[in-house]
C-alpha cells in the first residue's frame, strides 16, 4: 500500500468523524446537549439516567467535549449507516458483500496527527476517564477501539476494549475474554515479545461495527467496507500500526510481556452484572495523538436495567437480527420479522414471526438459528399475526399459544456467551426454543383466532338477512355490516324470524346458514368443537 496525499485520494475526512455524526444526531433530536460544566463522577448518572444520547460540552475540570450512547438508539444506528430502521438488515448486508480499500495517508494529512505527544509529554491522567459504575476497579474509557498487527500472520487484527487508567502513561485493559487478540497477545508473550497497539478514542459509529465483527483477513478493510466507501488511514507515530485518519484521538503503545500479571475491574459487563477481578495485561502508552479540536466519546455499558440503551446491547441487537433474516430466509418460506430484545444484553433472546407453510417449519427455524448464531440462548417462533416489537402481543401469544411439553425444545452441553452469569462459570450450558405457534392448519378455525373489536364500515349490499345469506355463510357482525345497519339489534331479530320459521342453522366456526331446521330451533352444520368444559 503506497502513501497518497489525503487530496489525491479525494477522501473526505470530516465525512465520518465523530463530531460531524453527533451534529446530525443533534439535529434529529437523538442526542441531549449539556451546555454547563459536568463533574466527571456525574457522568454516569446522567448518562444512564437520559433515554437519548447525551452531549457535554464541559465535562470535568478540562472541560472537554463527551459524546455518550452515540451507538444506543436504533434510529442513530441506521442514521450511520444511511438508512432507516426497517431498512437496516438489507443495507447492512449490501455493504458486508462489497469490498472497499484503504488509503494510506502521510502523518501530516491525518487530522487525528495534528496534536502529538511522546516521551515525557505523554499524560494519561489528562484524558476523561471516568467512573462509570458504582464497583468498578478504577475509572474508565470505555470506546476504545484496538488495532494490533498478528506478528505471525501480518494481518491487522480490531477490536473494542475499555482502559482503566493507573497512571500518567500505563492503564489497564480486559484481554481475557476469547478473541483474535487474546490469541495474538499469549503467542507474544510464549516468545517473549511485546504487542504494540494503537486505540482510537471517539469513532465514527461503524467503526464500532467493524471493531465487533470477525471476519477472515485483514480487518482493517472492515472499517471501509461498513463505511461503503475507501478509507483513509495513518500509520502511527511510535509503532507501525495503521488507524483511521480521521478519528478524534489515538492512545499508541504496547501490551508488555509479562502476559496477565495485574488486578483488572470488576467492570459492569454487557449482561448487567459485574465482571469479576482478574489478572490482565498492562498497556504502556507511548504516544497521545488527537485533533485540535478532539470530541471524545463515552459508552453506556453494562447497567442492568437501561440495556435497550446501552451501545454495545442496540448495536448487537441490530446485527444479530440482520443475520437471523439471512439464516431465516434460506431455511423458511415466509419469515416477517425477527427482533433481538436488548434488554437482555442483546445477544440473548431472539424473537421470530413467520407464516408457517408446511408442518415443523417453526421447528425447523430454531434448529437453523441457534446452528448459524452462537450468541443466542433463547429463540421463540410466532405467528404471522403477532407483532414481535409488541410486548404485550407476545406475551398474549406465549400465554395462550405455548404448551411445555409439547412446544419447549432444549439442547444441552451447547456453546454460549463465556460472561452469561447463569453459566456459573461452566463451559457450555443449555438453549431453549420456544414454539409459540398455533397447531398448524388451524388458520381460520374460531378457537384459535384472536378477537377484537369490529371496525364497521356499513355498505348496505343486501335488503334483508336471508338475502345476504343466500349469498354466503356469515358472522353476525358480517351481516350486520352488509346489511348497512348501524345497530345491530334489528338483524338479531331478524335472524331469529329465521329460526322461528325453521331456515337458520349455524356451523362450528359460529357462521349463520340458510338450511332446513326444526322451527323454533337453530340447526347445526357439520360438527361442533370439542367443548372444553365437558366433564368440568
Amino acid at each position: 500500500m503506497g502513501k497518497m496525499s489525503a487530496a489525491a485520494t479525494k477522501i473526505d475526512l470530516e465525512k465520518f468523524r465523530l463530531r460531524r455524526f453527533v451534529e446530525r444526531m443533534v439535529e434529529m433530536g437523538e442526542m441531549d446537549v449539556r451546555d454547563e460544566p459536568v463533574a466527571l463522577t456525574r457522568l454516569s448518572e446522567i448518562i444512564e439516567g437520559t433515554p437519548k444520547g447525551v452531549l457535554f460540552r464541559k465535562a470535568g475540570p478540562e472541560q472537554v467535549e463527551i459524546a455518550a450512547k452515540v451507538l444506543g438508539g436504533r434510529a442513530r444506528i441506521a442514521a450511520a449507516f444511511d438508512t432507516t430502521v426497517d431498512k437496516f438488515g438489507d443495507e447492512y448486508h449490501k455493504r458486508m458483500a462489497t469490498p472497499q480499500e484503504v488509503v494510506e495517508i502521510p502523518s501530516g494529512d491525518a487530522p487525528v496527527h495534528e496534536v502529538v505527544m511522546t516521551g515525557k509529554d505523554v499524560d494519561l491522567t489528562k484524558l476523561p476517564f471516568h467512573p462509570q459504575h458504582e464497583f468498578d476497579g478504577s475509572c474508565y474509557l470505555s470506546s476504545g477501539i484496538d488495532y494490533t498487527i498478528d506478528p505471525e500472520t501480518g494481518r491487522t487484527n480490531v477490536g473494542s476494549r475499555r482502559l482503566s487508567l493507573r497512571n500518567r502513561n500505563t492503564t489497564g485493559t480486559n484481554v481475557t475474554a476469547p478473541s483474535d487478540l487474546k490469541r495474538i497477545y499469549q503467542g507474544c508473550v510464549k516468545r517473549g515479545e511485546k504487542l504494540p497497539i494503537t486505540f482510537t478514542i471517539g469513532s465514527h459509529p461503524l467503526d464500532m461495527f467493524a471493531a465487533t465483527s470477525r471476519r477472515p483477513g485483514d480487518e482493517i478493510s472492515l472499517v471501509a467496507q461498513f463505511r461503503g466507501e475507501p478509507a483513509a488511514v495513518v500509520k502511527s507515530i511510535t509503532n507501525d500500526i495503521l488507524v483511521p485518519a480521521d478519528a478524534e484521538a489515538t492512545l499508541e503503545g504496547y501490551l508488555d510481556e509479562n502476559g496477565y500479571v495485574e488486578l483488572e475491574g470488576p467492570f459492569g459487563e454487557f449482561f448487567g452484572y459485574y465482571g469479576a477481578i482478574h489478572k490482565d495485561p498492562v498497556f504502556h502508552c507511548t504516544a497521545i495523538t488527537m485533533r485540535r479540536d478532539a470530541m471524545y466519546q463515552t459508552l453506556l455499558h453494562g447497567s442492568a436495567f437501561s440495556l435497550d440503551q446501552s451501545d454495545g446491547a442496540v448495536m448487537s441487537a441490530m446485527r444479530t437480527e440482520a443475520e437471523a433474516m439471512k439464516i431465516l430466509r434460506a431455511t423458511v418460506r415466509e419469515p416477517i420479522a425477527v427482533h433481538m430484545r436488548e434488554t437482555s444484553g442483546g445477544s440473548c433472546t431472539l424473537l421470530v414471526s413467520m407464516r408457517q407453510r408446511i408442518v415443523g417449519e417453526a421447528r425447523s427455524a430454531i434448529a437453523a438459528l441457534f446452528g448459524g448464531m452462537l450468541r443466542l440462548k433463547h429463540i421463540m417462533v410466532f405467528d404471522e399475526d403477532i407483532d414481535v416489537f409488541n410486548d404485550k402481543q407476545v406475551g398474549w401469544a406465549l400465554g395462550t399459544r405455548f404448551q411445555a411439553d409439547r412446544d419447549l425444545i432444549v439442547l444441552q452441553g451447547m456453546m454460549g456467551m463465556s460472561q452469561d452469569p447463569s453459566l456459573d462459570g461452566r463451559r457450555t450450558g443449555a438453549k431453549a426454543g420456544f414454539d409459540c405457534t398455533r397447531p398448524f392448519g388451524c388458520d381460520g378455525q374460531i378457537p384459535f383466532t384472536r378477537c377484537a373489536a369490529k371496525v364497521f364500515k356499513p355498505s348496505a349490499k343486501f335488503k334483508s338477512v336471508e338475502e345476504a345469506l343466500r349469498s354466503e355463510p356469515m358472522y353476525y357482525a358480517q351481516i350486520v355490516e352488509a346489511l348497512g345497519s348501524d345497530d345491530g339489534r334489528d338483524v338479531a331479530c331478524a335472524l331469529d324470524e329465521l329460526r322461528q320459521a325453521g331456515g337458520l342453522g349455524r356451523d362450528r366456526d359460529g357462521r349463520y346458514h340458510l338450511m332446513s331446521a326444526k322451527p323454533g330451533t337453530t340447526g347445526i352444520v357439520g360438527e361442533l368443537y370439542h367443548d372444553p368444559n365437558v366433564g368440568t
